[in-house]
């Protein structure tokens, strides 16, 4: 585990993270993040909305390792600034839902970038015991649910 998070957190473009994969490995789990000083016009757009939206002077690595595609560098930022930009929830809330999924769906890389940005978003240490808590609850009670292939009560329905 250590070895993948020193690749994926490369923060130029050679090293590791550009290697070869190796066999039954994704290629695009070795692929160089692009840097802005490389990238196209077109990645520099995204780049430069993603920098604006964020309030941010940098871009972290999956939208630089997404930029070797632009149509789904372009797809995926559109639909992230959709989906966590302004709405019904609050933006805390939004990242704790993004931080349970991504510890249930177990992307280390998710839990550290969401997890960060929960924090800057006042989340407490407190409040992360409660939802590791909820997390643990929730996956256990729905392999349970699962399992026994519980008939859903009518009053839920």
């Amino acid at each position: 585990m250590t070895e993948r998070r020193a690749a994926g957190g490369a923060s130029s473009g050679g090293g590791a993270a550009g290697g070869a994969a190796g066999p039954g490995t994704p290629a695009s789990a070795r692929l160089a993040p692009i840097e802005y000083a490389d990238a196209s016009p077109e990645v520099r757009a995204i780049y430069d909305d993603i920098m604006a939206t964020r309030h941010s002077d940098w871009v972290n690595n999956y939208w630089k390792v997404l930029a070797h595609h632009p149509p789904s560098l372009k797809r995926m930022w559109a639909n992230s600034k959709q989906v966590m930009g302004p709405g019904a929830l609050d933006p805390l809330t939004k990242e704790l839902i993004y931080l349970a999924v991504s510890v249930t769906n177990g992307c280390d890389y998710c839990i550290a970038s969401h997890g960060a940005a929960a924090r800057r978003k006042g989340l407490t240490q407190e409040q992360f015991a409660e939802l590791v808590a909820i997390i643990g609850l929730a996956n256990e009670t729905n392999r349970h649910a699962a399992a026994l292939q519980l008939e859903i009560d009518p009053q839920f329905r």
